[in-house]
């Protein structure tokens, strides 16, 4: 790769990204026109038009999108050739960048990342922990994240994943609530219960329970996020379908109570991933994949309160 195509593929994948010439230049710390110069020189080198620009917005062309998906792979490559190069060693050092939702990260993932830098003294990890599911192409994965932890299927071939664990759900609530109304028999006996539901996803009527069992009720509380879902029942509001790995404290210690737990489902799609580019990453991140994915093979929120 030439000395002028390198740096300004990189700059144009900055700006792809961020959707702005300004709010490339402001995270590379320089002027605006001069972003704005060198994609123009880019587009004259190559000899063709890469983004369509509005005075609202900007995006790629039809050309634009296919040298961002072959930049990013060009330049995850000569990043991984560099650190192959620079650590002729076995001990990973560096830094590694992840991405993992706020409730997952505070739970689990901090266990585990602290546990592999007690091993590796030479690594330095940046953790970004976000309260709302981040589109992989926003968190950038492979230019700003070497990693990142996601949960649900995934369909974008552009990453590789690699499975940490199943996810279930477990029907729950307080002992205050269950003293109050009574707890179910059975799934239809939700009917008559105060259910704790996710927004956008299906009501509680659509609560699976083993093979075929669906509970036949309607949210009194929803919320997009699964700790309010999480402090909801422990405060006595109602019942809670809520992912083990999110309420396996709260069932060990008593503030919780599964229920209808003869009728628990089975793991569903919604499996627990760590996420990497295609292209080749670095050593260091391999290592940090490898030791995720034995550390949550036996997933400990299951294991406290079964």
């Amino acid at each position: 790769m030439d000395d002028f195509l390198s740096p300004h593929l990189a700059l144009f994948v900055d700006v792809v990204d961020q959707q702005s010439f300004l709010a490339a230049a402001r995270r590379l710390g320089v002027a605006a026109s001069s972003v704005t110069r060198r994609i123009d020189r880019l587009e004259t080198q190559l000899g063709i038009r890469l983004l369509h620009r509005t005075t609202h917005a900007l995006r790629p062309t039809e050309a634009g999108q296919l040298l961002y998906g072959r930049a990013m792979r060009m330049l995850a490559e000569l990043r991984g050739l560099q650190e192959d190069l620079h650590s002729q060693h076995d001990e990973p050092s560096g830094l590694l960048r992840v991405d993992c939702p706020a409730p997952f990260g505070r739970r689990h993932l901090m266990a585990a990342l602290a546990a592999f830098m007690q091993r590796h003294p030479a690594l330095q990890v940046d953790l970004v922990l976000t309260d709302s599911m981040v589109d992989l192409q926003g968190a950038r994965l492979g230019s700003d994240v070497d990693l990142a932890v996601r949960i649900g299927p995934i369909e974008d071939t552009r990453f590789v994943a690699t499975v940490l664990a199943p996810q279930r759900r477990v029907l729950c609530a307080s002992a205050a609530y269950l003293a109050w109304r009574g707890e179910p028999e059975s799934p239809d006996a939700l009917a008559g219960h105060d259910c704790l539901a996710w927004h956008g996803a299906p009501p509680p009527g659509a609560w699976r329970f083993g093979e075929r069992r669906h509970a036949p009720a309607q949210p009194r509380f929803r919320s997009n996020h699964s700790e309010a879902l999480l402090e909801a029942a422990i405060d006595g509001l109602g019942l809670a379908h809520l992912p083990t790995w999110l309420a396996g404290d709260a069932l060990r210690d008593g503030r919780l109570r599964a229920v209808l737990p003869q009728f628990a489902a089975a793991p569903e799609q919604a499996t627990i991933h760590v996420l990497r580019q295609q292209a080749r990453g670095t050593a260091r991140a391999a290592r940090l994949v490898a030791f995720l994915a034995t550390w949550f093979a036996q997933p400990a929120w299951d294991a406290a309160w079964a």
